[in-house]
């Protein structure tokens, strides 16, 4: 990507700028929330002065910039969503509409959304901007013990979605040797991880297990013999899962860890080397609130869960403020043993609230039964959960894949056992041939609700 640089009267981030200082990650809290304030005003005014939409918004609230006088007030301040985004985004000027807030021609990198729940969001990024991005990832990268001699290989088609294009970016910076394993299939990345002797790796905890098994079942390659070390996962909250993580681990041989962003917002959590059991919350870029999913009411305590809403304070072209991002996390309640003073989110991304779905009366998460599916050691990587309505009475498929050897009715017996236990819910297992269950190149689709097709 030539690096084009803003054109005059666009936004030029001071060198000395705060969130270029290692030093953040340990600051006093105190410090930190004054930090916070700081740059959400500074935010705020931003987007009143320069957004067509934010000011709308806000004068229909009653809202102005200078209301917010404390951490506090922030509720105060209406919440943003991909619904508002898109009809924003409707109106001109083309194709970003309303929520641009410098010239069109200072925009230097597109990026849009996968569109799974809608029409997709075009992302704008001026230069500044992505260099904040890679900044964002620098910050996961090194804290996951990314260094200079590493050779990362990246195993996604880059193209108008995100992936990890911020995470290129930011392996470089902090003097990484990136190897871009874009147009390659599976069989050929695995070949070119082996030949280079790459000791790094990022992809979805989907694909990750795709690659092992073709490494393994294909061309008799042991993944877990390859210089892989650690790997950065994305785009599903699998590798936050503890039965998901250790597949992956004994699959390949390397510490696996976490993140969590999205186009619209950023790389806002990460896990540590220290590996937690949770992700730390980048305080110096991001500010999350956790809200009561149905009554939005604050929650800052530990151990309830809510929906994140979240606001970037260091992108510029597109602000997100306070954008509900349906993600389902809560904070936990010890500080982590790294020395870094960020909150923490308890076991990452528990899912989404558009996800986590009533059967029967009673809440259902699919992470819940990947926890389960995946602490079953004979059963293959594949799932799917279907949820339908059969004579006016919901009904939960779970199919399954059996590995070689297993006895499918015990298996089933447990499995079904596990999952009353640890969902509160009756299912009915299939069992299907190893293979059989559809493969996910990127994010998996694991989970169905038929109800909802029929409404």
């Amino acid at each position: 990507m030539a690096a084009k640089k803003p054109a005059g009267g666009g936004l030029t981030l001071n060198p000395e700028s705060p969130y270029w200082n290692p030093w953040l990650e340990t600051l006093d809290r105190s410090r930190l929330r004054r930090l916070q304030l700081l740059k959400f005003q500074r935010l705020l005014d931003w987007a009143y002065e320069r957004s067509p939409f934010y000011r709308e918004l806000y004068r229909r609230a009653g809202l102005e910039p200078g209301d917010v006088q404390t951490l506090e007030d922030v509720a105060r301040v209406p919440r943003t969503d991909k619904a508002l985004f898109r009809s924003a985004q409707a109106e001109g000027p083309f194709p970003f509409g309303q929520l641009l807030c410098l010239p069109p021609e200072e925009v230097v990198e597109f990026h849009q959304t996968s569109g799974t729940t809608g029409r997709p969001l075009f992302q704008a990024d001026s230069w500044p901007d992505w260099e904040w991005q890679a900044e964002a990832w620098a910050f996961i990268l090194w804290a996951q013990g990314y260094r200079p001699p590493d050779r990362v290989f990246l195993p996604f088609g880059y193209n108008i979605f995100i992936a990890f294009w911020t995470g290129h970016y930011a392996a470089e910076k902090i003097g990484c040797e990136v190897v871009p394993g874009g147009v390659l299939d599976t069989e050929a990345r695995i070949l070119k991880i082996q030949e280079l002797r790459c000791t790094a790796m990022m992809g979805t905890p989907t694909y990750l297990l795709h690659m092992a098994r073709v490494a393994r079942d294909k061309m008799g390659i042991d993944p877990a013999k390859l210089a892989i070390d650690k790997i950065t996962c994305a785009g599903e909250p699998g590798a936050s899962i503890p039965s998901t993580k250790k597949r992956l681990e004994e699959a390949w041989g390397a510490k696996v860890f976490d993140h969590a962003g999205a186009t619209e917002i950023g790389a806002w959590g990460f896990e540590c080397a220290d590996q937690p059991g949770g992700l730390h919350v980048n305080e110096a870029l991001f500010l999350v609130e956790i809200e009561d999913v149905l009554t939005g009411e604050p929650i800052a305590e530990p151990g309830r869960p809510g929906k994140m809403i979240v606001s970037t304070f260091d992108r510029y072209a597109q602000p997100c403020i306070r954008f509900d991002s349906q993600d389902i996390i809560e904070w936990a309640d010890k500080p982590c043993s790294c020395g870094r003073t960020f909150k923490l989110i308890k076991g990452g991304v528990q899912g989404r609230a558009d996800d986590i779905t009533k059967v029967k009366g009673v809440l259902l998460s699919p992470a819940a039964v990947e926890a389960v599916v995946r602490s079953f050691d004979q059963l293959g990587d594949e799932y799917q959960v279907v949820v339908e309505r059969i004579d006016d009475a919901d009904r939960i498929t779970l199919k399954i894949e059996l590995r070689p050897g297993a006895e499918s009715e015990r298996v089933k017996t447990r499995l079904r056992d596990e999952l009353r236990l640890k969902t509160n819910l009756g299912y009915a297992i299939e069992v299907h041939p190893l293979g059989a269950l559809p493969r996910y190149p990127g994010k998996a689709r694991r989970f169905l609700d038929l109800r909802k097709a029929k409404s």
